[in-house]
């Protein structure tokens, strides 16, 4: 069981591929926020954690066995810009389950772009990995995530109250999920609707 896309990944508008050292300023531009990272399991980069994470566990382009994260950088195909990252955990060979993350440059918001990033994701999980399970943890106080969540079709399964010491804080966590049965009423009824080109994060 692996995952190898053939890449560039391509969306209505968008360009999912691996990160390179051409990233570097574009990445730096989102992932030093303190804002970006305030509810999600990073702190602010530096250049030097950013080159790191580049010759490291960024530079993976295959998911090959569990334990393993693929990461992909989000392209407006029609500008060549660099807008986000998108992530796909694989955590199980038994039990066949993944996890999504999304990360998207404020200065982007609002088009759509984690969405339709994410259900691009959603589908390489399902339709070319073979995945039973995938799910997204999302802190509740990172709205617009949970809205993306909600927006793909994933079932909130569970409202974790102060379950985890987070960044100094005790934190409360928004469980979703989507089974790979489901997800072709998803797929199908997010083209019907035209996300690609209208969803708004």
């Amino acid at each position: 069981m692996e995952l190898r896309p053939v890449y560039p990944v391509r969306t209505g508008r968008l360009s999912l591929r691996p990160l390179t050292a051409d990233d570097i300023d574009a990445l730096l531009a989102y992932r030093s926020d303190p804002e970006v990272c305030r509810y999600v399991p990073f702190e602010p980069m530096d250049r030097q954690v950013i080159v790191e994470r580049l010759a490291g566990q960024w530079a993976t382009t295959a998911l090959t066995d569990e334990g393993q994260a693929l990461t992909l950088g989000v392209e407006l195909i029609e500008t060549g810009e660099l807008v986000g990252d998108v992530v796909l955990f694989w955590h199980s060979r038994e039990h066949l389950g993944g996890e999504i993350g999304y990360v998207v440059n404020p200065a982007f918001s609002g088009h759509g772009y984690a969405t339709e990033a994410a259900q691009a994701m959603l589908r390489l999980g399902f339709e070319e990995f073979g995945l039973h399970r995938i799910v997204a943890r999302i802190d509740e106080r990172n709205e617009p995530s949970a809205r993306v969540a909600r927006r793909l079709g994933m079932r909130q399964e569970a409202h974790l109250v102060r379950n985890e010491m987070f960044k100094g804080e005790w934190s409360s966590e928004l469980d979703f999920a989507m089974l790979a049965e489901e997800w072709p009423a998803h797929r199908d009824s997010s083209r019907a609707r035209g996300d690609g080109q209208r969803t708004r994060r």
